[in-house]
């Protein structure tokens, strides 16, 4: 038989708190859907105490999404776990994953409390926490430069106090791959009770290690594997899950008699969802999922590929769910076949989000020979995603060129109502957004800007991302359009809106 690894995914967690990843509570129960879809085991909805949104969007997913483990994060605070709880208890599966640091210069710079100090509220946080829910993760954050033989103490007690799940975190990605292995076989030979809990791995990026990290804990006994969708995430990001999943399916020479629950022809799809919403690119060499990552530009590889896939694949792109940019619909395409592919895509709409679709199908059919299936996903994916607007853009006109002085007039609507503005500035782009800022009344700091195409062609669809600063928040947006400065206006809309909402 073969032995299940347990896929925890952290994306709607720890990748949240990648800055400018912030989703509302509508983005984040469809990016839940999609990772039950996608057959992850656990899912960390969030941080129910950080904020009354937190708290809001892990109830509102404990409720909507049957399948996956309801999982909220919690300090060893009584009132952190009661938040974890009441977010979470509505879930047919809940879980409460409490967590506290054991490292020395955690200890001594940031918590101020000596060994037996933290050995006492990491037992009694397990137990507190117990009372709530039976299923509990422990986790001793930093345990990668904790002192071993503390560390293997907490485990053991924490264990003892009821913990199910203990989970070794690479807090700062400070480790490497035999280092880490090794940890995770201490931790087994020096834990009298360690068979009484699933021994769980998170692992962070920042030397670039994070998938190796985990893979590694994995041979080494770790049954349980932390890690987010693109490894979005603090800092330098958190392991792979798509790199996880794909590397325990591919090499089973490595990893003999190991599998996941994870249905790998839907990550692609959710990679996708989790880019768009987020905002974050994927970057085009990223293993698995970039759009280069089935490409081959060499003559020698062409042909070593033409002759023999696996040459130079060794992985299908099907079996993730990539299947190239498959021209489907035109400009003479009726309602049924754009709905029939759309359910081929594994896109199901409501009504009203499928009236607004189509009639953005026709509008970029008008202007587009050929729509490609990443056109029609970037088409629906922005009726899946947001808020319900309160600016939306009417009209705009540009004068620019390389001898005057670019400006701007942008109509929006704001109810029933048309507003109009006019600006100057250091391109059309810019003249654009600060129209919009003086009848919005928002100060937009634009922190990044990037413009890509959807598909090939001289009429690609183009997307831009943005991330903003309005206030204190820093939001990432999108928008697409065959014109740029049309894509780079609604994407600053979005982000505004986000912001009003």
């Amino acid at each position: 038989m073969d032995e299940k690894i347990i896929i925890f995914d952290t994306t709607l967690r720890d990748g949240e708190q990648a800055p400018g990843a912030s989703l509302n509570e509508k983005e984040k129960i469809e990016v839940a859907q999609g990772l039950a879809n996608l057959g992850v085991d656990i899912i960390e909805a969030g941080f129910p105490i950080s904020s009354k949104g937190d708290f809001e969007a892990v109830r509102a997913i404990a409720k909507a999404i049957k399948g996956p483990v309801i999982c909220g994060l919690a300090r060893a605070i009584k009132k952190d776990i009661e938040a974890a709880a009441a977010a979470t208890k509505i879930a047919r599966r809940p879980r409460i994953h409490v967590f506290l640091a054991t490292s020395k210069i955690h200890m001594q710079y940031k918590l101020k409390k000596a060994e037996s100090e933290i050995l006492r509220l990491a037992v009694e946080s397990v137990k507190y926490a117990r009372k709530f829910c039976k299923d509990v993760e422990f986790s001793p954050e930093d345990a990668s430069r904790s002192e071993r033989a503390f560390l293997f103490q907490v485990v053991e007690a924490v264990i003892a106090a009821g913990a199910t799940t203990v989970n070794i975190p690479d807090t700062v990605g400070y480790t490497e791959p035999q280092e880490y292995g090794s940890l995770i076989q201490a931790i087994k030979n020096n834990v009298p009770n360690i068979e009484k809990a699933i021994i769980s791995v998170h692992c962070h990026n920042d030397l670039g290690l994070a998938t190796a990290n985990s893979l590694e804990a994995v041979k080494s006994g770790a049954r349980q594997v932390e890690c987010t969708i693109n490894g979005i995430g603090e800092r330098a990001g958190n392991a792979s899950l798509e790199e996880i999943v794909m590397a325990i399916d591919t090499r089973k020479d490595i990893f003999p008699g190991l599998t996941t629950g994870i249905k790998k022809n839907q990550i692609y799809k959710t990679s996708r969802l989790v880019s768009r919403l987020t905002g974050f690119a994927i970057a085009p060499n990223k293993a698995i999922v970039g759009t280069n990552a089935f490409r081959h530009e060499s003559g020698i590889h062409q042909d070593g590929v033409l002759k023999e896939r696996s040459t130079y694949e060794i992985i299908k792109p099907s079996d993730v769910g990539f299947h190239g940019t498959g021209l489907v619909l035109g400009k003479h395409s009726g309602r049924h076949a754009f709905i029939e592919r759309l359910k081929a895509l594994g896109f199901h709409l409501e009504k009203k989000q499928l009236e607004v679709a189509f009639e953005r199908f026709k509008q970029l059919a008008d202007r587009k020979k050929n729509i490609f299936d990443d056109d029609l996903m970037s088409i629906v994916e922005d009726q899946i995603r947001a808020v319900t607007p309160l600016w939306k853009l009417e009209s705009f006109e540009v004068n620019s060129g390389t001898k005057i002085s670019p400006k701007a007039i942008v109509r929006l609507k704001k109810k029933e109502k048309i507003l109009q503005a006019e600006s100057q500035g250091d391109g059309p782009v810019d003249a654009c957004f600060k129209a919009i800022d003086k009848m919005t009344g928002t100060r937009g700091e634009l922190l990044d800007y990037r413009l890509e195409a959807v598909t090939q062609g001289k009429d690609a669809l183009g997307e831009v991302n943005i991330k903003v600063k309005i206030k204190n928040q820093v939001i990432s947006a999108r928008g697409s359009s065959t014109d740029i400065i049309e894509a780079s206006l609604l994407a600053y809309l979005n982000a505004v809106n986000k912001h009003a909402a």
